[in-house]
Order: structure tokens, then C-alpha cells, then sequence
């Protein structure tokens, strides 16, 4: 079974094939199947050692993190669950226990 890509006009999952497009039946957006595959490749995130992150992985803070406007630092060693892939400068989205949700950058983790 093939996984065709979500809608990026509106995150329908009924897409379908048309000759070299991909369409949307929901919204009626079209966009070229070159377009959708380049995508995917580019939002791939990288650990600090190279190792691809996903959705749902575990990571582990490499080096000491002080939180903008608190006196609170995340820890070197800090393992960090369940994490989430987010589009932007800071990549990764999560919760530390102790210290609730933020974002983190990908260069500052490796994958555990």
C-alpha cells in the first residue's frame, strides 16, 4: 500500500494521483508530485551526530541549556521523551520534565 502526502493546502489525507500531480478532493488544490517528494527530504531533521529524528523519538540533551527569562538551565544528560518534529529555527518541540514545554534546537540533542 502506498502513502501518498497529506494536502499542504489543507491536510486532507484523501489525495490522489492525477498524471504527475497529486490533487486534493476536498479543496480542489493540485501541486506537482516532484514538488511533494523534494518536500519530504528537506524536512528531515538531524541529530547533533547525524542520526535522522522522528516524530515520537527520545533524545538527550549533550550540553548544559540556560531558558531565556528564568534562572532554570536544562542539564547535559537530560532525557527528553516523545518529542515532536516542528518546522523553524528551533526544531524540536517537547516537554522536560521540572520545567514544562519548550523548543529545542536539533543540534543540541542526540538521538537516545
Amino acid at each position: 500500500m502506498s502513502t501518498l502526502p497529506k494536502c499542504p493546502g489543507c491536510s486532507s489525507e484523501y489525495t490522489y494521483e492525477d498524471g504527475d500531480n497529486y490533487v486534493c478532493p476536498e479543496c480542489a488544490h493540485e501541486w506537482p508530485m516532484q514538488a511533494a517528494e523534494s518536500a519530504e527530504t528537506e524536512n528531515s531533521v538531524v541529530d547533533a551526530f547525524g542520526n535522522e529524528l522522528k516524530d515520537g523519538d527520545s533524545v538527550t540533551v549533550i550540553k548544559d541549556l540556560k531558558i531565556k527569562g528564568s534562572s532554570l538551565v536544562v542539564k547535559v544528560g537530560t532525557k527528553v521523551r516523545n518529542i515532536r518534529i516542528v518546522s523553524g529555527d528551533h526544531d524540536i518541540d517537547c516537554k522536560i520534565d521540572g520545567i514544562g514545554a519548550m523548543q529545542l534546537k536539533s543540534g543540541f540533542v542526540k538521538k537516545a
